[in-house]
């Protein structure tokens, strides 16, 4: 990325050097930092409120209805996983910190699902399906109250900053879905299972156990 950023501003700055629009072109960029350095001053106020809020959601115990709700849904994309282990809980409460925009206590949920995921993958080296099934669903970006979205069109003078919220809900529902079909569709054509196959090497072969019992 530190490459394609300076790509870009070179790019930029040789087309203004050579238009003659040098000027015009540093005067812009002081401008934009100007904005941006305002815009982030403005958000901590206002994201401090969203974040508030969220947290008094979650100590009410919004997070843990959520988290009963998605707990029959998310026992059917993950049958691998014990209902009762740890990772079913952590992923839980990861996608509802997420739905809620809680995003500092969805990363640590997260970082511990993964964890807790990697207990039960028989192939330490590689992702089990568990896991790149609740990557996608992370990277897809689970979301029903988009706090900092919110808190981004406030500081910046939005009249209405929450009726992006159907939007973001279908755009959410959609990606949400794609990254769970897409996921499980490359589980089944990938020619490598991970638990599968270790579960299979353990388990000794007829040609071994007839040669044992000959012996």
């Amino acid at each position: 990325m530190n490459y394609v950023w300076f790509f870009l501003i070179a790019v930029g700055v040789l087309i203004a050097v050579f238009t003659g629009k040098m000027e015009e072109t540093t005067s812009a960029a002081l401008e934009s930092a100007k904005t941006a350095v305002e815009l982030a001053i403005g958000l901590i106020g206002v994201m401090a409120f969203w974040l508030g809020l969220m947290k008094i959601a979650e100590k009410a115990g919004l997070v843990g209805l959520i988290a009963k709700a998605l707990r029959p849904v998310l026992s059917r994309l993950f049958p691998e996983i014990p209902v009762n282990h740890p990772a079913m809980g952590s992923m839980i409460t990861n996608i509802a910190a997420n739905m809620l925009g809680l995003g500092n206590s969805a990363t640590a949920l997260g970082l511990r699902a993964m964890q807790d995921l990697q207990t039960v993958n028989k192939d330490k080296k590689s992702a089990s399906n568990a896991m790149a099934t609740f990557l996608a669903i992370n990277t897809s970006s689970v979301t029903l109250i988009p706090a900092t979205v919110i808190a981004i069109r406030v500081s910046a003078g939005s009249t209405s900053p929450t009726e992006v919220i159907g939007p973001i809900i279908l755009a959410t529902t959609v990606s949400t879905t794609v990254a769970i079909i897409a996921a499980k569709l490359l589980q089944k054509i990938s020619p490598q299972h991970p638990e599968v196959n270790s579960l299979d090497e353990n388990k000794p072969s007829i040609e071994n156990e007839g040669s044992e019992s000959n012996g």
